[in-house]
């Protein structure tokens, strides 16, 4: 959508939720405050509220418990970064877009098909942009084999094959006593809540074939009540024997190793502190971060493969492996002239070709991004920059995420969950 804006003047956004990811997009404004400005918020935690207009210098009179407190008003910007929960991202991005509000969404854009069929509508209807964060698009390491494979390099695509190494501890603060544990609380499943990225990709590298065929297997097989090991207590700090030799204790990650203090630590990614002594006794008492892993509400399984058939008559499968040692995603396409293969953290990847040379198999070419060790990739600002682009008329990249170039990674998603709870093929 192009806005009349004068090109000197930023575009503006206001907050919707003010929770660690939506910190992270709005930080381009603090980067660039002459092409995006943060004027207002809505969260309802009041202390959260708060901090977030603290950090943006946002006035009372652009802070709002809801959005409903929102559209009630005059749109006071031109765009909105909504980062609520997946369950809330429908219901709270439909009246923004009817107000007058482009949205950039987080992922995934809804929990059910019809959900995101809804918001597509939607969008249409009201002649709005949504992009969806689909993050990694935007990281230099897919970014540059999306750029081989639209240059021939490897000719026809005949097989996508990408699997998620879920690393322990991120298993166990997200997806076992974190907020995305419960696809009963949450909505969503495992593979919709971390690996919609990778189904995104999946799409998105095989140039936008049609999916027509999803089949997956998986299950919740140790983060059980009768998978815990002897001496195991309910929470790692109380009654626990085994918490000093456990991967998952509570103490060694949150404290001892500082890990993941924004899930953790009430309004951590925002300033507020706790003493050591008060996380301590939170982990005893009543943080939910302090529980056993095997002994949580957690429903979503802890492992999941997925395989899609492609009306180009490509294939792709996809592996979620939680609980590893080392957290990576690994990607190995197989084209008719070649293949490329790469570990993103690694920061680099391989470009194959056949050599029928005598003495030789194939020929490598090593292709380093330099970027490692960093938010997705690399990709989460230069998500929010095209998402700028976009809203400013300007050209936007071959990445770029609408909503309605999502729609398919999304289907995916659902269709592999029906296929795994009923044991069948779903067509699409």
């Amino acid at each position: 959508m192009v806005h009349a804006n004068s090109m000197e003047q930023p575009l503006t956004a206001v907050l919707i939720g003010a929770g660690q990811r939506c910190m992270i997009y709005a930080s381009y404004a603090e980067k660039h405050p002459e092409r995006l400005r943060i004027t207002g918020v809505v969260e309802p935690d009041a202390e959260r509220r708060q901090l977030a207009a603290a950090r943006f210098h946002i006035g009372p009179d652009r802070c709002f418990e809801s959005v409903e407190q929102l559209i009630a008003l005059p749109r006071c910007a031109d765009a909105a970064i909504n980062g609520t929960m997946d369950e809330q991202h429908v219901p709270t991005t439909l009246p923004l877009l009817e107000a007058g509000y482009d949205v950039l969404l987080e992922k995934p854009a809804g929990v059910t098909e019809e959900e995101v069929l809804e918001l597509q509508r939607a969008a249409d209807v009201h002649g709005r942009t949504v992009m969806i964060c689909h993050v990694l698009r935007y990281a230099p390491f897919y970014t540059a084999i999306r750029e081989r494979i639209a240059a021939g390099e490897i000719g026809e695509i005949v097989s996508i094959q990408t699997s998620e190494h879920v690393s322990y501890h991120h298993m166990a603060v997200s997806f076992i006593r974190g907020k995305w544990g419960s696809q009963e609380k949450c909505k969503s499943s495992m593979l919709m809540a971390k690996c919609c990225h990778d189904l995104d990709l999946i799409t998105w590298l095989n140039e936008d074939a049609r999916p027509v065929k999803v089949s997956s297997f998986g299950s919740l097989s140790h983060f059980r009540p009768d998978q815990a090991p002897e001496g195991a207590g309910t929470r790692c700090l109380t009654d626990c024997s085994i918490e000093a030799s456990c991967p998952y204790s509570a103490k060694k990650n949150y404290i001892e190793q500082g890990r993941w203090g924004f899930y953790v630590w009430n309004n951590h990614h925002l300033g507020a502190k706790l003493s050591l002594e008060d996380k301590l006794e939170a982990l005893r008492t009543d943080n939910p971060y302090g529980r056993c892993v095997w002994h949580c509400d957690n429903d979503v399984v802890d492992r999941q493969s997925v395989i899609i058939e492609f009306d180009n008559g490509s294939t792709a499968s996809h592996n979620m492996i939680g609980a590893t040692s080392k957290p990576c995603r690994k990607i190995h396409i197989v084209g008719i002239k070649g293949e490329i293969e790469g570990v993103m953290e690694d920061g680099s990847f391989v470009v194959r070709h056949p050599d029928p040379r005598p003495g030789h198999e194939f020929t490598e070419e090593l292709v380093k991004m330099g970027v490692k060790n960093d938010g997705h990739g690399g990709g989460d600002l230069r998500l929010v920059e095209d998402f700028v682009k976009a809203l400013r008329g300007d050209q936007t990249s071959a990445m770029s995420t609408t909503l309605d170039k999502s729609v398919s990674g999304h289907r995916i998603g659902f269709a592999a969950e029906r296929s795994r709870l009923k044991g069948t093929v779903e067509l699409l």
